[in-house]
């Protein structure tokens, strides 16, 4: 697929705004909706922000961290010379963070961190960077956030790397950008060390190493990030980093798809369709297209139509087949054959195809994040 690759910052309680739709593409192999690691430069990818406990409902997000996001910010220890914390006076911040008192949060976070406290700069920083209570000033939030990083946080360190590498608050630097992905994935931060994959992978702020990025991104894959999962599979399809493997590529992919990411799902079902790697299973496949084509991957409305229209493990339907062409159509994919099927439908069906298709654009506006 045409699109650049992504820095994904998934869902640390240090990252932050909105996840955006996949852009459609017209369907070229079985790996046309893949973001292929290879191919285009890194850009940043936004991704959602983990919300204060009690929050979770709030918007639709991505994947996540499994430990609680605020635990990331809870300070360890204080910065060496410092006087000892007050573990009372410690949680209160974090209580009032937690609670949506922000403006209580900024206090008591400031205060702990005139003591040394290096987590407490990570809290202020991320109240700046998400305007919580106080204008959003990411100039402020990068100068608190390499002050964390200074005192050793991890996650200080990390969204460092983030406004660096997008060049917020900071001038872009992908250079340094790396060396705060680094700092970070030496404590074991898997989404730093996905970030530094595509570093490697491109060569930006750090030396293209494909060998250096495959191990990178197999660490990240290994703790359950969807999107280095499914990057992984993509070097393995390749043989790009690693040795080719049809059989490993399926198993990330899989994974990924298993995590509900909608491109996964329908490369995972490409795969079972095809036998690539793994045994053909006709109805799984059809069971994966189905999602990823609701969750609007053109490549599988348009897949999903041709097994309708040819009643292949489903029921020929030529209605329902034209109305994922129509959809499919309307992305940008070029398939003369269905439309010529499409082209000999009565008036009639044509209509309720075009209002079915108008039903599922409706329906998706509404569930499909924006």
């Amino acid at each position: 697929m045409n699109r650049s690759l992504q820095l994904r910052v998934i869902a640390c309680a240090a990252a932050w705004a909105s996840m955006h739709a996949l852009p459609a593409a017209a369907e070229t192999s079985s790996w046309s909706t893949r973001t292929d690691p290879t191919e285009q430069p890194a850009t940043i990818r936004k991704a959602p922000v983990a919300p204060p406990k009690g929050a979770s409902k709030a918007g639709k997000l991505g994947p996540q961290l499994k430990s609680d996001p605020l635990s990331k910010f809870k300070p360890r220890s204080a910065a060496p010379g410092a006087a000892p914390l007050d573990q009372t006076a410690e949680d209160a911040a974090y209580l009032a963070f937690d609670q949506g008192r922000y403006l209580t949060a900024l206090d008591l976070a400031e205060r702990r961190a005139a003591l040394g406290d290096a987590a407490a700069h990570t809290l202020v920083a991320r109240i700046y960077a998400e305007g919580l209570g106080v204008d959003k000033d990411e100039i402020t939030a990068a100068r608190w956030y390499a002050r964390g990083a200074e005192l050793e946080d991890t996650e200080a360190a990390f969204a460092l790397g983030v406004l660096l590498a997008e060049g917020r608050g900071v001038e872009k630097d992908r250079t340094a950008a790396g060396q705060m992905f680094e700092k970070a994935a030496l404590r074991g931060h898997a989404y730093a060390h996905y970030n530094l994959a595509l570093l490697f992978l491109h060569g930006e702020g750090k030396p293209e190493n494909p060998y250096r990025a495959a191990q990178h991104l197999a660490f990240a894959a290994e703790r359950g990030i969807a999107a280095a999962q499914y990057d992984l599979a993509a070097l393995y399809q390749k043989g790009h980093g690693v040795k080719p493997d049809a059989y490993e590529a399926a198993r990330w992919m899989r994974r990924a798809a298993e995590q509900g990411m909608s491109e996964a799902e329908y490369d995972y079902a490409v795969m079972l369709l095809r036998g690539l790697g793994i045994n053909a299973d006709m109805p799984k496949a059809i069971e994966y297209l189905r999602v990823a084509a609701n969750k609007g991957i053109a490549g599988a409305q348009n897949r999903l139509a041709h097994l309708i229209a040819e009643g292949q493990r489903l029921e020929r339907n030529m209605v329902d087949a034209a109305k994922w062409r129509l959809l499919a159509r309307e992305a940008g994919i070029k398939d003369e054959a269905l439309d010529k099927l499409v082209a000999r439908l009565s008036r009639a069906d044509t209509a309720a195809a075009e209002k079915a298709a108008q039903d599922w654009r409706e329906k998706s506006a509404l569930e499909l994040p924006q």
